[in-house]
């Protein structure tokens, strides 16, 4: 029997920029500056290796990195899931601000909750730590 398949979605509006919030995400050896609970992370070509701040190392695949799209997907390799696909995306709003959207696809469906809550988190502490807290 296949354990069933989970999909989360969270966004957060930024007060800035499409490429600014990009600058951030964008970059896979910035996630620990954004996302809750990563202490650290290694990047060798299109493998990823996040440190969650309890020290567990969780080994990632980058799937898609695009410029032009702001899209930054990647898939969790390790034991944790028997499968997952994490998309952000960075939407232009064309007037100075952006949506981030971060969607999470897991097997088992409560890893895409467990992921999205943490994404969720992330979304906002990136918002605060861009334009300031409201």
């Amino acid at each position: 029997m296949t354990s069933p398949r989970g999909t989360v979605r969270r966004h957060v509006h930024i007060a800035r920029t499409a490429e600014d919030v990009w600058e951030a995400i964008g970059d896979p050896a910035r996630v620990h500056e954004w996302f809750i609970g990563i202490e650290s992370c290694t990047v060798d070509g299109t493998t990823r290796v996040i440190t969650t701040r309890s020290g567990i190392p969780i080994p990632e695949e980058i799937v898609t990195d695009d410029p032009i799209q702001r899209r930054f997907q990647y898939r969790i390799t390790g034991g944790i899931v028997q499968e997952h696909l994490s998309t952000i995306d960075v939407i232009d709003l064309e007037d100075g601000t952006c949506l981030a959207i971060y969607s999470a696809d897991a097997i088992p469906s409560t890893m895409a909750l467990v992921i999205a809550g943490a994404a969720g988190s992330a979304l906002e502490h990136l918002r605060i730590t861009l334009e300031g807290p409201h």
